[in-house]
């Protein structure tokens, strides 16, 4: 307190600032019930993210909600999103900038089958890309094999070459965990790179009755699901781990597959996990549709504000 202020009583301090003591009291009081709300979410967060390392602020909303409502707190999304911020707990994106796709070969390459498919349950189309995992001078190469429906990570592998057995391996796992008579009406997608064109992956796929799929343009967006679940393994889980053997990678890997698998929720899977969704053959509404719906019918109206006589096609 200043010192002009000592020895003046609570009541004529009050008086000065035209408040009662009471509500100089019940100030206090909010304020101590803030900061206590506070510790209990920001201990919350930091025990999710003991896990899931890189968990975004949406997902930690969502698996906070009964936290919050045990606690009586009342915090929304904005909300949380600035108390990370003021804490430096929000998540930096990385950039990816090494390439594990090597199309330039003389083995066969499969059309797009799936430019206009969309699934509507689980094992009618697999997504399969390789991605790097650095750690120090040392590179590993992970393979995943993705359910598109349900987002669950079915198979994978990690090594240190890039060699198509790898690749193979990944889809063996993927092939025994999944019932024969669904194997019948499968697509399976990826880049062209040589370790999908391979005969050994081929063959696999074919002696199962697999169709093949795979991208034409080279853009991402046209195996959009597995570069996604490539970010997702890396960024969150996989980010900063400290590995020096293949058996370390290969227990890191199986921990990251196990979380994002059973806890992680996922707005495209109305904040499922993958697991519930694959096993339960749910049809979760997408809540990643509504996000962007909103942002288009901003855009939209902010079209017909400005520009009454023009249309604009908005993709989200």
């Amino acid at each position: 307190m200043k010192d002009e202020y000592r020895g003046v009583s609570l009541q004529v301090l009050c008086r000065l600032f035209g408040v009662t003591r009471q509500a100089y009291y019940q100030h206090l009081t909010q304020c101590n019930e803030k900061s206590i709300e506070a510790l209990i979410i920001l201990k919350e967060v930091q025990e999710i993210r003991s896990k899931h390392r890189r968990m975004g602020c949406r997902k930690l909303y969502e698996l906070l909600e009964p936290v919050m409502l045990n606690h009586q707190i009342k915090m929304g999304r904005d909300a949380l999103f600035d108390l990370l911020r003021a804490h430096g707990l929000l998540v930096r994106k990385t950039r990816r900038n090494y390439i594990t796709t090597n199309s330039f070969h003389w083995l066969r390459k499969y059309p797009n089958m799936i430019r206009n498919f969309i699934p509507t349950g689980r094992n009618q189309l697999w997504v399969s890309d390789i991605t790097y995992w650095r750690w120090q001078n040392q590179f590993y190469y992970i393979s995943f094999v993705t359910d598109a429906y349900t987002h669950k990570i079915v198979g994978y592998q990690v090594a240190k070459t890039l060699e198509a057995i790898e690749s193979i391996s990944a889809l063996k796992m993927a092939i025994k965990g999944t019932d024969k008579k669904e194997l019948a009406n499968l697509i399976h997608h990826s880049d062209r790179g040589v370790q999908y064109c391979s005969h050994g992956y081929v063959k696999l796929l074919q002696d199962n009755a697999i169709e093949i799929s795979m991208t034409e343009n080279g853009d991402p967006l046209e195996n959009a699901i597995a570069e996604r679940i490539n970010g997702i393994i890396k960024n969150e889980y996989l980010f900063n781990k400290s590995i020096k053997r293949l058996s370390q990678a290969q227990s890191a890997l199986d921990k990251a597959v196990n979380l994002y698998n059973n806890e992680r929720p996922h707005m495209s899977l109305g904040m499922l996990t993958p697991k519930q969704v694959h096993e339960q053959k749910l049809k979760p509404e997408k809540i990643w549709k509504n996000y962007y719906k909103k942002k288009s019918d901003i855009v939209n109206s902010m079209q017909d504000k400005h520009q009454p006589c023009k249309s604009m096609e908005v993709i989200s």
